[in-house]
C-alpha cells in the first residue's frame, strides 16, 4: 500500500470540511502514506469548493448527483491502490490510517470501518442515536456491511462489488456493503479508535428529517428484484408498527380504550426489544429509555418513508448539523 485516494462527497459543508481535510491529511502523514484528497462537490454555494481548493484537495463539479454516484465520480478519479470513503462532517483520529494499513499487514479483513460517535455539545438525542452504534459494535466484529461514514478498501474490491448504486435515494452504503461481503470481501467495524461526527443533528425537526431520507429507497430496491429479508426487515417492522397504530386508533373510534391502550402498547414493543439487544445498553437504563423512544419514533418515520417510496416521491436530506 502506497497511496490512499480519500474521497470526500459535499454539498454545502464549508462548516466542517476544513477540519475532515486536515485530519485526513493528517492521518495519511502519521501512516506514511501518499494521500490524494477528491472531493466531488454537489453544488455547493457556501464555499466548500474554495475551501477544498485551499487546502489542496482535488475537486470535481458534480451537481445534481445522487451520493452513490458523487462517491463513483470520486473513485474513478482517483489513482491510489487503496479508497477511503470519508463524509464532509466526519473528524477521523490520527491512527486512522495506521489502523487500516494493520489490518491488512495482519490479514484481519478487506474493508474496514469505524465507529462515530458526536462531540459532546450535541443535543442528547444526537449523541444517543449514534450511542447505538457503539452498542452494536463495542468490539472488533466482520459485519455484513458498514456505514460510509469512514470506509477504507482497497480498489480491486470497490471494482469488484461494481461501485456504488447511483439510482438510490438513499441507503446506497448498505446496498454497497452487502454487495462487498456477496463479493468475498471481509467487512471489520472496529470500537476504537473513533471517530467524530460533527454533522450532528441540532434539532428534532433535522433527525426525524435524517431518518425519513434515511429509509427512502427501501422499495426501490424491491422493484430491481434486489430485495431479501435482511433489506427489508426493518420496512416491514414499520408497516407492523402503524396497522397497531391504526388498529389503536380503530378501538378508540369504536369506543373500546382497554384494546387500544393494548395495541398502543404493544406498538412500544419493537422499539423497546430494539433498544434492550444488546448487553452495552441493557447496562445503561437511561440510554435504553432514550433508544426506546428514538427507536419509536423512527417505526413511525419509516412507515411514512415506505409510503412515499411506494408513490415515487422522494425524500428531501436536509443540510447536517
Amino acid at each position: 500500500m502506497k497511496q490512499i485516494s480519500i474521497v470526500i462527497p459535499t454539498l454545502d459543508e464549508a462548516a466542517h470540511l476544513g477540519r475532515t481535510l486536515e485530519a485526513a491529511r493528517h492521518a495519511a502523514g502519521q501512516a506514511g502514506l501518499d494521500c490524494e484528497l477528491i472531493v466531488p462537490d454537489n453544488g455547493s454555494r457556501d464555499g466548500s469548493q474554495a475551501l477544498a481548493r485551499r487546502l489542496g484537495a482535488r475537486v470535481l463539479d458534480c451537481p445534481g448527483l445522487s451520493l452513490g454516484a458523487l462517491r463513483n465520480r470520486g473513485a474513478a478519479a482517483a489513482g491510489g491502490d487503496c479508497l477511503a470513503f470519508l463524509d464532509a462532517d466526519m473528524e477521523v483520529p490520527p491512527d486512522w490510517l495506521t489502523t487500516w494499513c494493520a489490518v491488512r499487514r495482519e490479514d484481519r479483513a478487506d474493508v474496514l470501518g469505524l465507529v462515530h460517535q458526536a462531540p459532546p455539545q450535541a443535543p442528547w438525542y444526537a449523541r444517543a442515536w449514534l450511542q447505538r452504534l457503539a452498542a452494536e459494535r463495542d468490539r472488533p466484529a466482520l459485519l455484513d456491511w458498514l456505514p460510509t461514514a469512514n470506509l477504507c478498501l482497497e480498489r480491486v474490491w470497490f471494482e469488484r462489488a461494481g461501485g456504488f448504486d447511483e439510482s438510490l435515494r438513499s441507503g446506497e452504503d448498505k446496498d454497497f456493503g452487502l454487495r462487498l461481503g456477496e463479493a468475498g470481501a471481509r467487512l471489520l467495524s472496529l470500537p476504537r479508535p473513533t471517530v467524530l461526527n460533527w454533522g450532528f443533528e441540532g434539532s428534532w425537526r433535522e433527525w426525524l428529517g435524517k431518518e425519513l431520507w434515511r429509509q427512502n429507497s427501501q422499495t426501490q430496491l424491491l422493484r430491481k428484484g434486489r430485495a431479501s429479508l435482511r433489506r427489508l426487515r426493518f420496512p416491514l417492522l414499520a408497516a407492523g408498527h402503524w396497522t397497531l397504530d391504526a388498529l389503536a386508533l380503530l378501538c378508540l373510534l369504536l369506543g373500546q380504550p382497554l384494546a387500544a391502550l393494548v395495541a398502543f402498547a404493544l406498538g412500544w414493543l419493537p422499539a423497546g426489544l430494539l433498544s434492550l439487544r444488546h448487553a452495552y445498553t441493557r447496562r445503561r437504563p437511561l440510554l435504553a429509555a432514550r433508544l426506546a423512544l428514538l427507536h419509536w419514533l423512527r417505526l413511525h418515520v419509516a412507515g411514512i418513508a415506505l409510503l412515499m417510496d411506494l408513490t415515487n416521491l422522494s425524500a428531501r436530506r436536509p443540510s447536517r448539523g
